[in-house]
């Protein structure tokens, strides 16, 4: 356990991909991580991506040679900071949309390809009312591929 801001912070077990679905809004062809392997509360959490020949958009992106899109990559981060917001914020927050207000700084190093394992890590930066910031980075095989930070908005639009 880390100290966070005077307490001990509780780091919480493996969040599977039907609790994932349970916290935020998206599925499939738009959900893009299939289970979370570690969370701090309010400070960070890390998402896996076990990324398959079968993604539909490897048909078109690119028929010879198979890359899953830099976007997507963002967008599994933006997914992996959405359950962290809404674990922080407690069940009242299961379902709520969370918008991108902001990317910035996004670099993508290397391609990530089909048979790989993203492990995504995001970590707050500051949360303001319903605005959180955030840095992310992507990782296989403990090679950073892609890195980015981005703002989001969590709005209760069910």
């Amino acid at each position: 356990m880390s100290e966070t801001a005077g307490f001990q912070a509780e780091r919480l077990p493996l969040i599977d991909v039907q609790r994932i679905m349970a916290m935020i809004p998206h599925r499939y062809p738009m959900l893009l991580i299939d289970r979370v392997v570690d969370m701090e509360p309010n400070v960070s959490c890390v998402g896996i991506k076990n990324v398959s020949i079968n993604e539909h958009f490897f048909a078109g992106h690119f028929p010879t040679k198979p890359v899953f899109p830099g976007v997507l990559i963002v967008e599994a981060m933006a997914q992996t900071a959405a359950v962290l917001v809404v674990h922080t914020l407690g069940p009242e927050s299961e379902g709520k949309l969370v918008y991108f207000m902001s990317v910035d700084g996004a670099r993508f190093r290397k391609p990530v390809v089909p048979g790989d394992q993203m492990r995504i890590t995001v970590k707050k930066d500051r949360h303001r009312g319903p605005v959180w910031k955030f840095v992310g980075e992507a990782h296989v095989d403990g090679q950073i591929v892609a890195e980015a930070t981005f703002a989001a908005m969590i709005l209760d639009e069910r």
